[in-house]
């Protein structure tokens, strides 16, 4: 089986809710030959998925599991300590209607590349941006993120990416490829723009191709509802916990298997 489809389908199958699906359906295929303790295992699935779909678990969780990181500030980007802002791709939607059919940045996307803009309005400094085409989008996107990206930048922001690297296919691949490209230039110390779930693991990568990073993270998992409507399933919950289990699962596979 290829990489392109083996990874992110080993990666659904660790994570909720697939996980906790499968492991519900063992529960109840066990309860129905009679075996001690299917039922039991069939109500704990359930009830862990129940709290994972919960936003405020996914606010735990990002405040818990994960290294923190703060908001970076204009300050330090001015300071001369950063020479350039990178920005991490998040996906792609490969064709929108409402555009024509034209590829589009995901939400994700659309919000790191605006705050990398915004911060470098805010310095006066150039902007890179990273992403090929995901493991999992193989086959799928019609562009490289990073050139929807650099189109979006200068049509919406007017705003032209100094540097643009489309090959790569996961954080390991943005660093190794990128760095290169910022190296040869002179640039060596940089402010690193990802979600704040993504950051740990993006730092980490970028460190190791030789770049000096000031994290400069996004998209923090932050409460967005009162009292016990945080403790409801919605999807926006289920997606924010699955976003950050990931990512230490990410993070504890680097640690063995650093690339």
């Amino acid at each position: 089986m290829e990489l392109s489809l083996l990874k992110p389908l080993l990666t659904s199958v660790a994570m909720p809710p697939l996980a906790l699906l499968l492991l519900a359906l063992l529960g109840l295929l066990r309860a129905a030959r009679k075996k001690r303790g299917g039922l039991a295992l069939a109500t704990l699935a359930v009830l862990t998925l129940w709290l994972l779909s919960c936003h405020g678990t996914a606010v735990w969780l990002g405040r818990h599991a994960l290294p923190q990181f703060a908001a970076a500030s204009a300050v330090q980007l001015q300071s001369g300590k950063v020479q350039a802002i990178v920005v991490l791709g998040g996906g792609l939607l490969p064709a929108a209607p409402e555009y024509g059919g034209l590829p589009q940045p995901s939400p994700s996307t659309a919000a790191r590349l605006r705050y990398g803009v915004w911060l470098a309005r805010q310095s006066s400094l150039p902007v890179a941006f990273t992403g090929g085409t995901g493991w999992a989008a193989d086959g799928m996107q019609p562009a490289s993120e990073a050139e929807v990206a650099g189109q979006v930048a200068l049509q919406d922001y007017g705003v032209t990416l100094r540097w643009q690297e489309s090959a790569s296919r996961d954080t390991a691949g943005n660093a190794r490829l990128l760095a290169p490209l910022l190296l040869q230039d002179g640039v060596q110390r940089i402010a690193l723009v990802t979600d704040a779930w993504h950051m740990a693991r993006s730092v980490n990568a970028f460190e190791r191709a030789g770049l000096v990073v000031t994290p400069a993270p996004t998209g923090f998992v932050l409460p967005v509802e009162s009292g016990f409507l945080q403790w409801l399933p919605s999807p926006r919950g289920l997606l924010a916990s699955q976003q950050i289990l990931r990512e230490c699962l990410g993070l504890a596979v680097s640690r063995f298997m650093p690339v």
